[in-house]
């Protein structure tokens, strides 16, 4: 009995889920807990790429500013990290961070209280971005602020953000940013057992992201975000409310990006306003472009992709990577406009059309049978 072909809309999500699978399994044995650490960080920005694929390949939002949100969720984490490590430090004066003595601050302020209790931590790393991005969203679009505007208005709020955090030393460390995270709820930061665990739960976290945003654009109401991508006007006079689709897959792009800035720094152990800002949301964009907009699964490769060839190329090439990046983003722009995932789905139709194409007729005309005739 011959086994039942998978479905063609199958095949790349169980391809996906496949990969982190066994990027979950075996990869731990094969790389050193360096390599498995920068792995377990374009995994982080893989998540972030998920998000913006959900915003901008289906709802037509080009998002210029998601390190805000990536931002939001990190410092979220980072600040209940600093706080513990403060409290493990016995020459820390009233459990004050470092940043916060030298600044001249003499008590903890209030803002940065709630954030000593981790459930309080990771609880504010996905409802402030959300809320920010809820927020934001619906003043925008219900002035129907679109395409270029929108951009520019994300990538404003990047560098107003950056600018908060630079001006706000004595807050929020400036540009030095938060850094220094040996524990988290008692345990070491710094052991394999602890790396590992939070490799895992990145690799997890991605999966289940997923998961998620596909049964999304599966919906009914991913068919109305493709819709209103395509003709917002047209959905608007059918008696839909563009406004409240486009708020809701923003926000839930902008939860995706604070969960990943709360993973990305304990495995990075570092936080600062040069990881947030404007470029670093652009280089976001950038790999979601070129893995492919309109594929979760191929901006998720795309980011992992692209942060490891710019781990590459900075040691072999240092400095040039930048160029090489300028010059791929025009090569995919200009040849492959739905990045790597479309030129994998014209390979594979065009290697199941050869397949399927039935023989060509022989193009020798048959030879004539001569009878030979019998007196």
């Amino acid at each position: 009995m011959s086994t039942p072909a998978l479905p063609p809309r199958l095949r790349g999500p169980l391809t996906f889920l496949t990969l982190l699978a066994a990027a979950l399994l075996l990869l731990p044995h094969l790389l050193e807990p360096f390599r498995l650490n920068q792995l377990a960080q374009y995994l982080c920005y893989a998540i972030v790429a998920l998000g913006i694929a959900l915003a901008w390949g289906r709802g037509g939002m080009l998002t210029l500013g998601h390190g805000v949100y990536f931002g939001l969720g990190a410092y979220a984490m980072a600040m209940h990290l600093t706080l513990a490590a403060a409290a493990a430090d016995p020459l820390s004066p009233g459990h004050l961070p470092q940043f916060m003595v030298w600044s001249g601050l003499s008590e903890l302020p209030w803002f940065w209280r709630p954030m000593a209790h981790p459930a309080i931590a990771i609880t504010a790393a996905l409802a402030v971005p959300t809320a920010v991005a809820a927020l934001l969203g619906w003043s925008v679009f219900r002035q129907r602020v679109r395409g270029a505007y929108f951009a520019i208005l994300n990538q404003a709020l990047a560098a107003a953000f950056v600018i908060l955090l630079i001006g706000q030393q004595h807050l929020t460390g400036g540009s030095n940013g938060l850094t220094d995270f040996p524990v988290f709820a008692g345990h070491s930061l710094y052991t394999p057992t602890a790396q590992y665990t939070l490799y895992a739960l990145t690799v997890l976290t991605l999966a289940a992201t997923y998961l998620l945003f596909r049964h999304i654009t599966l919906s009914r109401y991913g068919q109305l975000l493709i819709a209103i991508r395509d003709g917002e006007d047209r959905v608007r006079y059918l008696g839909y409310n563009p406004t409240w689709i486009k708020t809701l897959a923003y926000a839930l792009s902008a939860t995706a990006a604070g969960a990943a800035g709360a993973l990305f720094v304990p495995i990075m152990g570092i936080i600062s306003p040069s990881l947030i800002g404007v470029i670093p949301s652009i280089m976001l964009v950038l790999a979601v472009a070129i893995g492919g907009r309109y594929s979760l699964a191929g901006a998720a490769t795309g980011a992992v992709l692209m942060n490891a060839a710019q781990t590459t190329f900075a040691e072999t090439f240092s400095g040039g990577w930048t160029y090489l990046q300028g010059a791929l983003f025009v090569i995919v722009i200009a040849l492959a406009p739905q990045g790597l995932a479309g030129l994998t789905r014209q390979a594979t139709h065009a290697l199941t059309r050869n397949r399927t194409r039935p023989p060509a007729p022989d193009p020798t005309p048959p030879q004539e049978t001569t009878t030979r005739s019998h007196p």
